[in-house]
């Protein structure tokens, strides 16, 4: 098959439409439709369905699409093996993590890397679904559980728990909150049970709930939490990595709290060599180093 016709075909399929591909790939619009209606004839079948608002591919059409993103993710893999060998850490790294890890956490120490490797572009993907790493959906992951997927470098970084934790203006003047029971004084702030997050934030809701609560608010991400419990709503169950940036926090029932949930950093395996995977792994752990450092000063990390 003709490279540069896949080529093509690659870049329409991907915008649906033969001006939008011709824009992509500085070609006129017919000289397109020529190299797509080539590819069909020497395939012998048809790939786009053309209709007024654009195209769609066919069956046929998508398996060849199929193909070509996998070819892709790899031309892509290659090229930044290769820029990779070059001494200075520079290009697109696409760093994949939770929303709540990703907002609380590791967007705000970002200036840090940058300052450091000011040519660096990162690309910061905050989902709960596990992208596929083999698959190039994202060069990096952090997330809060280990990976299962095969041909992975993992490396733990650390553990978290969910604890509660309240303002001391929300605090002021409300009833004690000296045992688990006294939350029926209180507003709870946590993530809804039907939203996605780890097992043992949802098992430390489930056993809160299971008392009488006087009030409670519920949102579908851990920065929702926070936002509601540093502006004095209530008491917010939130993983421990928030109290370094936020100090003010004061943590309630230090007896309650959930299981461990350990942290992974994952990259694949043919990114070994990759010195922006490498300066961006040693950036996170000296980030978690200094964390540490700073909870045990705080005489909060424990």
């Amino acid at each position: 098959m003709d490279w540069d016709k896949l080529r093509i075909f690659h870049a329409v399929a991907d915008a649906g439409s033969l001006t939008h591909a011709g824009d992509v790939l500085h070609l006129s619009q017919s000289a397109v439709s020529r190299q797509i209606r080539a590819l069909e004839e020497s395939l012998n079948t048809t790939l786009f369905h053309r209709h007024a608002r654009g195209l769609i591919l066919t069956e046929q059409g998508e398996l060849l699409f199929d193909a070509t993103k996998s070819m892709t993710r790899r031309l892509d893999a290659a090229s930044a093996r290769i820029r990779d060998s070059e001494e200075e850490v520079f290009g697109e790294l696409r760093v994949t993590t939770t929303t709540g890890f990703g907002t609380l956490w590791l967007a705000p120490r970002l200036p840090k890397l940058y300052e450091m490797h000011p040519d660096i572009k990162i690309d910061l993907m905050l989902e709960e679904r596990v992208l596929d790493l083999p698959m190039r959906e994202a060069d990096v992951a952090i997330r809060m559980k280990e990976p299962s997927q095969a041909d992975l470098i993992r490396k733990r970084l650390m553990s978290v728990r969910m604890r509660l934790y309240a303002t001391e203006e929300y605090l002021k003047g409300r009833k004690p909150l000296d045992t688990i029971t006294d939350v029926s004084e209180h507003r709870l702030i946590c993530q809804q049970l039907s939203s996605t997050q780890v097992s043992a934030g949802a098992i430390l809701i489930h056993h809160l709930l299971s008392h009488h609560v006087g009030s409670i608010f519920t949102v579908n991400n851990y920065f929702g939490v926070l936002q509601a419990v540093i502006n004095n709503l209530g008491v917010g169950v939130l993983p421990d990595y928030v109290v370094q940036d936020f100090p003010h926090l004061v943590r309630c029932l230090p007896d309650v709290e959930s299981g461990e949930v350990p942290v992974f950093l994952a990259y694949p395996e043919e990114l070994r060599q990759s010195k922006r995977i490498m300066a961006f792994r040693d950036f996170v752990q000296d980030e978690i180093f200094a964390h540490r450092k700073s909870l045990a000063e705080l005489g909060r990390g424990d």
